[in-house]
Formats: structure tokens, C-alpha cells, sequence
């Protein structure tokens, strides 16, 4: 398995497209600590986002997973165009008459999705330590290391997404249309969710409890949008009269349903290319 990874690195790295998107993902990581150097004076109204408790411990684990996991379709991109180049090069075909089984094909690949989640993970660990640790008013040990949560569901996040974009790549086979297709099925979740909200159930909640079971909304699921968890955006909202009940934490369902679709995708990538003639 090694072997197999070693080789599909290699591909991945001579590739100039799907090295600039690597590094371009990873620096726009980084980025995320440029947000502590945003200061704005409105009259009465003066926000300075390095004073402002977000990257306080153990509140930036939740911020930084969630901003970060934007910058995942870079990788998907990567991820996409890696299975594509296989048919559009014959280099799937060439493998497989040289020995390798399909089922070796299919580990290779979600063996490379594991690694990219694994490394992103890592990376993101390594960042928000060093932001923490520079503008954290709180560095106590305990209070570091807690809500280390967001990190697992970081990982998990980015292994469902992942393992979605090599079923598109195996079952669409073209880069282009895969991607185009990812982009409607986010629409399209949407759209479903409007339309049994508004005309089916009547109900927003009921569709909700409904959507949270479809692949995309599982994975956005894990992470809960960290803004309005911040202080001075509660006491925006109180004076306003607006009650806060989010429940920021990372929910086991969530979890489950995202490995779940992990599975499916990986297993029907399989199913898919055993059946298929190359």
C-alpha cells in the first residue's frame, strides 16, 4: 500500500496544476491569521478582530476548522483531476493490465484522501497553536487542548467531501463535469430543502431533520457556524431581542452520517469500476 501511495504522490507532484492548488490550499490557511490584523472605527462602533476573543483558546479550534474547511475544493479540484487524468491518459488501463486489481486502484486513491485529510488536519493543528499561543488572553494547558472536537470533525469533514469527489471522478470520468455536477447537487440539497420547507411539510424544522441526511448538508453539519457563538455578537443579539440556542458543539449523528456516506462513496466507486469495461 505504500507502494501504491509513493507512486500516486509522485503523479500528484509532477502534475504543475495539481501542485500550485496543493500550495495555493495551504497558503490560503495560513491566511487565516491576517484576520487578527483587521481594525475598523465606525463613530461609536470600533472592532479590532485580534481583541475581539477569536482567537481565544478553545474558541479558535471551532473558528479556524470552519474557515479552513472553505478552502477544501481546492484539494477536491486535485482529487477530481487525479482520477480524470487515469482515463483521459490510459494510465487506469496500463495499471491494470500491469497487475494491479481494481480493488488496489480504489485504496490507492482513498489512501491519498486519508493523507490529504490527515496533513490538512496536522496543518491546521499547527496554525491555530501558533495564533492561540500569540493572541490568546487564556494559555493554560486544560483550556488549549479543549474543544479539540472540531479538530476530528475537521478530518471527517474533509474525508466524506473528498471521498464524494472520487465517486464523482470514477462515475463522471471528466474533471469538468464532474465538478459542475458537485456544484448542482449543492444547489440542488438547497433547493430541496426550500421546497419541503415551504410546500411539502410547511415546516422549516421537519425539512431540516430531513436534509441533515444528504451528503453535503451531513458533512456541513459537523462544524456550526462559530460567529454568532462570539461574545459581543450575543450582546448584539440580546439587545436586539434575538435568543441565541445553537448548540455549537460537534453531534455523534452528525458524525455517523457523514462516515456513512464515506463509505457509500468509496464502496460504490468500487462498484463502479469493477462493472466497468475499460
Amino acid at each position: 500500500m505504500n507502494r501504491l501511495l509513493n507512486i500516486e504522490l509522485q503523479k500528484l507532484w509532477k502534475n504543475r496544476a495539481s501542485r500550485v492548488l496543493i500550495i495555493t490550499y495551504f497558503v490560503l490557511i495560513c491566511f487565516i491569521s491576517l484576520i487578527a490584523s483587521i481594525k475598523f472605527d465606525l463613530g461609536p462602533f470600533k472592532f479590532n478582530a485580534a481583541d475581539s476573543g477569536i482567537f481565544n483558546f478553545p474558541y479558535i479550534w471551532h473558528f479556524n476548522t470552519y474557515f479552513a474547511a472553505w478552502f477544501k475544493i481546492f484539494l477536491a479540484v486535485v482529487i477530481v483531476s487525479m482520477i480524470a487524468n487515469e482515463y483521459s491518459y490510459g494510465t487506469l488501463k496500463q495499471n491494470l493490465i500491469d497487475g494491479m486489481s481494481k480493488k488496489e486502484f480504489i485504496l490507492s486513491k482513498f489512501s491519498t484522501v486519508l493523507l490529504f485529510a490527515g496533513i490538512s488536519t496536522l496543518f491546521v493543528f499547527i496554525v491555530t497553536l501558533i495564533l492561540g499561543y500569540t493572541f490568546s488572553s487564556y494559555n493554560e494547558i486544560s483550556i488549549v487542548f479543549s474543544d479539540m472536537e472540531y479538530l476530528i470533525a475537521y478530518f471527517i469533514k474533509l474525508v466524506a467531501f473528498f471521498s464524494f469527489c472520487l465517486f464523482l471522478g470514477i462515475l463522471i470520468k471528466r474533471s469538468a463535469f464532474a465538478l459542475g455536477f458537485l456544484m448542482l447537487w449543492f444547489f440542488a440539497e438547497q433547493i430541496i430543502y426550500g421546497l419541503m420547507g415551504k410546500f411539502v411539510f410547511e415546516d422549516f424544522n421537519t425539512a431540516k431533520s430531513i436534509i441533515r441526511y444528504f451528503p453535503l448538508e451531513s458533512m456541513s453539519n459537523l462544524i456550526i457556524e462559530p460567529i454568532s457563538r462570539l461574545n459581543f455578537i450575543k450582546a448584539v443579539s440580546t439587545q436586539i431581542g434575538v435568543e441565541n440556542i445553537k448548540d455549537y458543539s460537534v453531534q455523534f449523528p452528525a458524525v455517523f452520517i457523514a462516515l456513512i456516506w464515506t463509505v457509500i462513496f468509496v464502496f460504490m466507486s468500487y462498484k463502479i469500476l469493477k462493472k466497468r469495461d475499460l
